[in-house]
């Protein structure tokens, strides 16, 4: 079976997926690629591993599924470590401080990416009792962290991914909000509040707030909690850090309670994590779950239910195989058995079953969906506990009243290069322009982008031309060409033509049936204005999100995904 793939998608598995000899050259093409990995994971299975191979490598070469990048970079390599991403702890003491950043080191070098919450450290100007000399605090010690990931790429392969988390009530948190102020500090941490639902009413109420030291449990400071909110919202709307975390909605579904409490979460927020946890991610391309009826698509729910059924069974794998670089990560990944199966390709789902993503009709289909791959999820689950065992700490665990194989089975990731390489819309995203350009993800080479649902859309309708080409590279956008109807402008709606309501929607949509955390950015127009973005986050609490991001297009020169005209005068072609 020859694997297709675009040209973005083969230059980069050709950078940074597929194996190089010493001088640097290639030694596997994409089709060995996968034949790897699903060699590697069906070794986890006792008997018929030939059977599950071919099933494993199927599933990837047809990029119906597709596991995280260290799984497609790693698998079958010498301590080849396979997971996404970890969270570690950071205590109170200066040797566990680094500990930490020697762990977080050897993960970036790994191809992982880690998420910690520096909460538990001591105000900056604390009193050090043993030297007698005074804290650098929180966020000094974030800037040594986010130094060494500068200089440690993952695997060589791909630049580190750090969350930093502070809490809202640590006495450090006004300077922690106004951390990347300059736009060129801590460059390698996505920075997040960790905020409390006591917070949030002390700022509906205009209350104060108490400021309380972690190392005396003593209150430091008091200040107006609608300041401290003010301050959130300025700094996201200007840099588009901080998002926020919210903790207690986390740990009212942690599922090993009696483990310990969530504070912290992977790098774009998708996972929620004890220390030392790992995520396990892989992704279901749901632009190939359609069948044809007449001349229209519908969803294969036949087709969709077996994919899960064998991408639940390869993550689970993941667990058994993986080379972990820590006796601390392997113990408690092999005990709870954490996986998050997710989807990618949504928006593109909805364009060819021609329903706008800004539509009450995409919601509730978002939330079907859904509902459909968690409860496939645990049946899969179920029936993998009934043959290999229950997770080693399920009694311990909420789900203790239904035999499982895992802890937790679902979570949206962004699926950044899955996206790429499988050729489809990222995670539940709509589009963000119908062209674009990709910069920062190979180096200092760019992609151009141009969405082939789109184009094959524009063809048929006989609109297709330079001139035509040349406007849409511009502006990634239909919007103002009155020429093409109404119906299919509005099934082509990009990210930030879409009002915002529905990208909080679609999030609590999937958030109803994913048992672990939805990654998703709500990407703004230029003049969205700071009370849209307390609106949001507002919004977001009171929907029961677990987290929330925002990104006001051009608030950075840097920006990934870019329309091709941003901050350059060259021309995008394809």
């Amino acid at each position: 079976m020859s694997v297709k793939l675009t040209e973005n998608a083969i230059q980069i598995l050709e950078d940074r997926y597929l194996l190089k000899d010493n001088e640097g050259s290639l030694v596997e093409t994409a089709e060995e690629l996968f034949k790897r990995v699903a060699t590697f994971v069906a070794s986890a299975e006792k008997k018929d591993q030939k059977i599950w191979e071919a099933r494993f490598y199927k599933l990837m070469s047809t990029l119906v599924f597709l596991p995280n990048s260290p799984t497609l970079m790693n698998a079958g390599v010498t301590n080849g470590q396979l997971s996404a991403c970890f969270v570690l702890p950071v205590e109170d003491r200066l040797e566990a401080i680094f500990s930490t950043l020697k762990d977080a080191a050897l993960i970036h070098q790994s191809g992982g990416g880690t998420g910690f919450n520096f909460s538990k450290l001591r105000p900056k100007d604390d009193i050090i009792s043993s030297s007698g000399g005074t804290s650098s605090g929180p966020i000094a010690f974030m800037k040594i962290y986010d130094a060494a990931t500068e200089n440690v790429k993952q695997g060589g392969k791909r630049r580190g991914a750090n969350m930093g988390i502070l809490n809202i009530n640590h006495p450090d948190i006004e300077a922690f909000i106004n951390s990347k102020s300059d736009k060129k500090e801590l460059q390698n941490f996505n920075l997040s509040v960790g905020i409390t639902d006591d917070f949030m009413e002390a700022v509906k109420h205009n209350l104060n707030w108490e400021l309380i030291n972690p190392r005396t449990l003593k209150i430091e400071k008091i200040v107006k909690a609608k300041l401290l909110w003010d301050s959130i919202v300025k700094e996201a709307w200007k840099t588009g850090d901080p998002g926020l975390i919210f903790l207690d909605t986390i740990n009212k579904s942690n599922p090993t309670p009696k483990l310990g409490k969530i504070e912290s979460t992977n790098p774009c927020g998708e996972v929620p994590l004890l220390p030392y946890e790992s995520c396990n991610l892989g992704s279901i391309n749901l632009s190939f779950m359609l069948s044809k009826n007449g001349d229209d698509l519908e969803i294969d729910w036949n087709k969709l239910a077996a994919t899960i059924e064998l991408a639940i069974r390869f993550l689970d794998n993941i667990i058994t195989v993986n080379h972990y670089l820590l006796p601390k990560i392997k113990s408690i990944a092999q005990a709870n058995r954490k996986i998050g199966l997710g989807v990618m390709g949504w928006a593109e789902m909805l364009i060819q079953l021609k329903i706008p993503y800004a539509s009450q009709k995409a919601v509730h289909l978002g939330e079907n969906v859904m509902q459909f791959i968690k409860e496939k999820s645990y049946e899969a689950s179920r029936n993998l506990a009934k043959e290999k065992g229950v997770f080693p700490s399920w009694e311990n665990s909420i789900q203790n009243k239904i035999l499982l194989r895992n802890a937790t089975c679902n979570s949206i990731a962004p699926t950044g290069s899955i996206s790429v390489i499988a050729n489809t819309s990222y995670s539940i995203e709509p589009l963000f322009a119908l062209a674009y350009k990709r910069t920062g993800i190979l180096g200092g080479k760019n992609q151009i982008e141009v969405n082939k649902l789109f184009k094959a859309k524009m063809k048929e309708l006989g609109f297709w031309n330079e001139t035509f080409k040349r406007n849409v590279l511009k502006t990634g956008s239909i919007k103002e060409m009155k020429s093409i109807p109404e119906t299919i402008r509005n099934c082509f709606e990009t990210s930030l033509e879409i009002p915002w309501k529905y990208h909080l929607l679609h999030q609590k949509a999937f958030q109803k049936y994913t048992d672990n955390a939805v990654s998703k950015t709500v990407n703004l127009p230029e003049g969205t204005s700071a009370k849209d973005i307390s609106e949001i986050y507002w919004t977001a609490w009171n929907y029961k999100l677990k987290g929330i991001t925002v990104y006001r297009d051009g608030c950075r020169e840097d920006q990934v995904l870019q329309k091709c005209n941003f901050n350059t005068i060259e021309n995008c072609d394809i």
